[in-house]
């Protein structure tokens, strides 16, 4: 699928919703469960998404069409570990959806088209980018985190489904 800014709002929109939908209520065994050493609960997907909201994407668009430099800032991806701490999931999940829609509201108000969307900024790993590119990878960013959560939620049941696993594909390891 080409980039489409309206259908990308569609899922960015969308994403904060389905976070609270598939997380709010439930036992902490499931908020704070992993796959294993080093790895992210949904708790810490919840905090990661925010720190992406303060840091990263529309920040990242501001520095690609402002004036100055273009360089980014390095992206802290474990800076939620710090932050999250004294937080329960429900003030991270109010926290996101405010954040998102600040950051939706900031995208609709700016004038975006085919000349700006390839208008780049300097990423500290990848070095050149345009903004078509970091959009799209917001997109694909938040999806990629709710296959995660998804993910090691079902891991949890991986001992007890007995000879299933043969039949889901989601506890293979990720790539």
């Amino acid at each position: 699928m080409k980039f489409d800014l309206e259908k990308s709002i569609q899922i960015l929109e969308r994403t904060p919703l389905v976070v609270e939908d598939m997380l709010k209520g439930l036992d902490d065994e499931w908020i704070h469960a992993t796959e294993g050493n080093n790895t992210w609960s949904p708790f810490d997907v919840v905090g990661h998404y925010i720190q992406g909201e303060k840091t990263d994407w529309i920040p990242r668009m501001q520095i690609i069409l402002g004036k100055g430099s273009k360089k980014f800032e390095v992206f802290d991806r474990t800076k939620m570990f710090e932050d999250s701490k004294g937080k329960n999931l429900s003030q991270l999940i109010g926290e996101f959806k405010s954040l998102r829609k600040q950051n939706l509201e900031i995208l609709s108000h700016t004038r975006l088209d085919e000349e700006t969307l390839g208008m780049t900024g300097i990423h500290p790993e990848f070095g050149e980018v345009t903004l078509k590119q970091m959009l799209s990878a917001w997109v694909t960013h938040d999806l990629a985190h709710l296959v995660q959560i998804s993910r090691v939620m079902a891991k949890q049941h991986k001992a007890e489904i007995g000879p299933w696993t043969k039949y889901f594909s989601v506890f293979n390891d990720p790539l």
